[in-house]
């Protein structure tokens, strides 16, 4: 079952309704860096504290 573009309306539309629009761009900007973070650790790069944490101890 694939959701066509109706059901993708219907769906912004209840988040438009339940967020309201002057919280939408601060869920937009929170779910493209939880997308961001995401595709890093499945790619293997660690997260940004471990990295941080190994060049804290090199100094």
């Amino acid at each position: 079952m694939r959701i066509g573009p109706w059901e993708i309306v219907a769906i912004l539309a209840v988040v438009l309704l339940i967020f309201g629009p002057s919280k939408l761009p601060g869920l937009a900007k929170a779910i493209g860096k939880s997308v961001n973070e995401l595709k890093e650790g499945l790619r293997g790069k660690g997260t940004r504290e471990a990295e941080e944490a190994s060049s804290d101890s090199e100094k």
